[in-house]
C-alpha cells in the first residue's frame, strides 16, 4: 500500500512539473511574438515611381502652357474689348471736292499686338455740342466683331441733317464709351479735323455703329 501511495504522489508531482513547464514555454512564446527580433521586423517596400496613366500622358497633360491658345483670349475664352490703347483713329471727309462737308468717315486701326473686339458705336462730339452725336436709326451694331492687328473698323458721321441750330465745328472728340457700364469710360481722344479750318454741324448730326467695312459704315450716311 505504501508503494502505491508513493507512485501516486510521483505521478501527481510529474503532472504539476509538466503543467509548470508548459505554462513557462507558452509565456516565452508569447514574449517572443510581441517583441520580434531584427530578422522578424517587416520592411515596408519602397514606393515605386508613379506610373504614367493614359490621362496623365494625354495631350492635355503633355501640352506646354499656352499651347493652343491664340494669346488674345482671357481665361473664359472670350476676346477682350478694344481700348484706346489698342487703336489709332483718323477722320476724313467723304464728300466730293468743292461740296460742303457733311459726311465724315472715322477709321479705327488695331495698332496693338493682339486681337480685340469692337462693339457699339463711337461717341463722337462735334465741337461744342452738349453731347455725342446720336446713333443713326437702323445702324446700331449687332454682335461685336474681332479686329486683328492691322485691321480696321469704320464709323460714319453725318454732320448736318438739315435741322436747325447750325454751329461751327473747330475740333472733334471721340471715345469708345463704357459698354454696358462695366468700366469707367476712357478719356476722349481729339481727332484731327477732316478739313482745313472748320465745318458746319447742326442738331441733325448722327453717327453709325462700328462696322467691319467702309461700305456698311458710310452707305447709311451718304444716303441721308
Amino acid at each position: 500500500m505504501n508503494t502505491t501511495l508513493r507512485s501516486t504522489r510521483r505521478a501527481r508531482h510529474g503532472l504539476r512539473s509538466y503543467a509548470v513547464g508548459a505554462a513557462a514555454a507558452a509565456a516565452l512564446l508569447a514574449t517572443t511574438a510581441c517583441e520580434p527580433g531584427e530578422a522578424d521586423v517587416a520592411v515596408a517596400p519602397s514606393t515605386p515611381p508613379a506610373a504614367s496613366s493614359p490621362a496623365a500622358s494625354g495631350p492635355a497633360a503633355s501640352a506646354a502652357p499656352g499651347d493652343g491658345d491664340n494669346g488674345d483670349a482671357d481665361d473664359s475664352g472670350s476676346v477682350a474689348l478694344c481700348t484706346h490703347q489698342d487703336l489709332s483713329f483718323s477722320a476724313t471727309r467723304y464728300d466730293a471736292a468743292g461740296e460742303q462737308l457733311r459726311h465724315i468717315m472715322v477709321v479705327a486701326v488695331n495698332t496693338g499686338g493682339t486681337t480685340c473686339e469692337m462693339q457699339n458705336a463711337p461717341e463722337i462730339t462735334l465741337g461744342d455740342a452738349q453731347g455725342p452725336a446720336p446713333v443713326m436709326e437702323g445702324t446700331e451694331p449687332g454682335e461685336p466683331f474681332a479686329l486683328a492687328p492691322g485691321e480696321k473698323a469704320y464709323a460714319g458721321v453725318l454732320a448736318t441733317g438739315g435741322h436747325r441750330d447750325t454751329y461751327e465745328v473747330t475740333f472733334m472728340n471721340l471715345t469708345l464709351g463704357s459698354p454696358g457700364g462695366e468700366a469707367e469710360a476712357e478719356k476722349p481722344v481729339e481727332l484731327e479735323m477732316p478739313t482745313e479750318g472748320s465745318f458746319q454741324a447742326d442738331d441733325g448730326q448722327r453717327v453709325t455703329g462700328w462696322q467691319p467695312t467702309e461700305g456698311l459704315a458710310m452707305r447709311p450716311v451718304t444716303l441721308s
